[in-house]
């Protein structure tokens, strides 16, 4: 009976968020693809401290404080109506909530512990309620649940960060304990759009792909990611725009701050950082899970709240290039991406320093029928020598995404995956440095020092160890180049002096000095020809990191 039931809600449920009924896991699939934008929610008792969730526990705070925190937690303030609203006020079609950390705190009424939110002040089903509103405003739902759990004592690690071994631990039961949660949840808050684990530490691929199975006896078109220990059924990149990728699917997760959960007086992105987050996750065939921490109170910061509904201006009006669409068919470069579907590409150019844009793609084996910006402006389009150029006026250059939609006599979808001439000398050329950041967070909040070159300037970033006096990096561009302009993009507003540099003979030679970068300082100085450049940091306030070198 209770299958049935289920059966039942998933109908409803999915007619009201898509208009249709969808029967399958393919039919749900490929509507979450279609999405492109969702809402992550990181939220629970640590709010009232402004530290991170799960693993603040053990480290900022003691344990003990931390687990007790719950008894102080009263979000009095807290409505699932206008965090849904919110949502859809910024074109996302879902949203993740955090049911459950590693700090194995449940934001349920849950029958497998008392650690939960009905035994606070709160007394509230906060994961009742937001259901509710979804089903209600018809946005379709997942739960984020923590592979791992530092509270529980049947599992073998705790805290701090799951860096202790419990002398006493009993995994197969605690791995019920996960299996028993995930489908209670989907009983009674499903059916669900996906279910988002984390951290599986301890379990390996058959133990991850048991709990997969598990849950789909009870809801079995579900999408599940890859933190079980199994594959999953998507990627899932963190606080870094994923690489293009489309032959398995995949979605970054990243914070509009710099924090999973709520931080006082916390760094907000800009709006640039935000849409271009969400344009190059669908240029590379990817989707944008976008983090918010609500406070203590149970509000969204109206910072973030204000750049949400920001995007959702943006995206009133350009949408239709991001949401259906699928990556390419060009990769993404430093100065753009593209998107795709039916008869139309996308070509959206984030960066250009020219005043006379002059787009060189090559031939895509397609006739193209009418070539525009989507404000309405027409651009010149020609064919010379097998490349399809195109060139308009560079005061018709949007700030943060100007895009020219392109019409082919076919279907895009046929067209393969190639490169573009990238527009800066520096993409994708090897870069070594002064040192590198701690290998455990690699993949996680920046990647290695190639992140300088990769085109990206809103997601990964190098920073210097914290224990470099003189951080350096060096651009080796393969040959010499001559070049009078440099973009660089900073992580953060540490660096108070620096140079570039750059190398003749066996001597290096000092082509410009500057005192702060920021989030994008654009140099010019007289032309330079050069094969090796480097940026030396000669002053900071903290460890300096930068997302990104552009050289033209």
């Amino acid at each position: 009976m209770k299958k049935f039931i289920l059966f039942i809600f998933t109908i409803l449920f999915m007619q009201g968020i898509k208009g249709q009924t969808l029967t399958s896991k393919d039919e749900r699939f490929e509507w979450w693809k279609d999405a492109r934008f969702g809402m992550f929610i990181h939220w629970g008792p640590v709010s009232l401290k402004g530290t991170e969730i799960g693993w603040s526990r053990g480290d900022e705070i003691p344990v003990d404080e931390y687990d007790a925190l719950y008894k102080q937690f009263n979000p009095v303030d807290f409505n699932a109506d206008s965090w849904v609203k919110l949502a859809k006020d910024a074109g996302m079609k879902y949203i993740v909530f955090t049911s459950k950390h590693h700090d194995g705190f449940c934001m349920w009424d849950t029958k497998y512990t008392d650690h939960n939110i009905m035994n606070s002040p709160f007394h509230r089903d906060v994961m009742k309620e937001l259901a509710e509103a979804c089903r209600k405003q018809g946005m379709a739902l997942g739960f984020y649940h923590s592979t791992t759990d530092w509270y529980n004592p049947d599992f073998p690690l705790t805290s701090p960060g799951g860096n202790v071994r419990r002398a006493v631990s009993n995994l197969d039961r605690y791995t019920e304990y996960l299996k028993n949660q995930s489908v209670e949840i989907i009983r009674n808050y499903g059916p669900l759009l996906v279910m988002w684990y984390d951290v599986p530490q301890e379990f390996d691929s058959v133990r991850g792909q048991g709990v997969i199975d598990y849950i789909r006896t009870v809801q079995p078109d579900i999408i599940v990611n890859d933190r079980t220990g199994a594959k999953g059924d998507f990627d899932t990149p963190e606080q870094r725009v994923g690489d293009f990728q489309n032959t398995r699917a995949w979605e970054t997760c990243m914070t509009i701050g710099r924090q999973w959960a709520w931080k006082p007086n916390d760094e907000v992105k800009s709006l640039e950082q935000c849409l271009q987050s969400l344009i190059r996750s669908s240029g590379g065939d990817g989707n944008l899970l976008f983090n918010v921490g609500p406070k203590p109170d149970g509000t969204i910061e109206p910072l973030q709240a204000e750049r949400l509904r920001e995007m959702g201006k943006w995206l009133a009006k350009y949408g239709y290039t991001i949401y259906g669409t699928r990556g390419g068919p060009f990769k993404p470069t430093d100065c753009g991406v593209s998107t795709r579907k039916g008869n139309k590409i996308y070509l959206h150019i984030l960066k250009w320093s020219d005043d006379s844009p002059r787009i060189v793609l090559p031939d895509f084996g397609m006739k193209i029928n009418k070539c525009a910006l989507v404000s309405g402006e027409k651009v010149k389009y020609s064919k010379v020598n097998g490349e399809n150029i195109i060139e308009f006026d560079g005061k018709l250059l949007q700030p943060v995404n100007t895009i020219v939609e392109i019409e082919v006599a076919g279907n895009a979808m046929d067209i393969r995956p190639m490169e573009v001439a990238p527009h800066s000398f520096s993409y994708m050329k090897k870069v070594t440095g002064s040192s590198n950041p701690d290998p455990k967070w690699i993949d996680f909040q920046w990647t290695d020092i190639k992140s300088i070159t990769n085109g990206d300037w809103v997601g990964t970033f190098w920073q210097a160890a914290k224990d470099d006096k003189a951080p350096w990096v060096e651009i080796d561009l393969n040959k010499p180049c001559k070049f009078s302009t440099t973009i660089l993009y900073e992580s953060g507003k540490n660096i108070k002096s620096f140079e570039l540099q750059y190398k003749s003979g066996n001597d290096w030679k000092t082509c410009y000095k500057g005192t702060t970068i920021g989030s994008r300082a654009e140099i010019r100085f007289k032309p330079v020809e050069a094969q090796y450049v480097r940026l030396v940091i000669k002053s900071f306030s903290a460890p300096p990191g930068i997302y990104e070198i552009m050289l033209l």
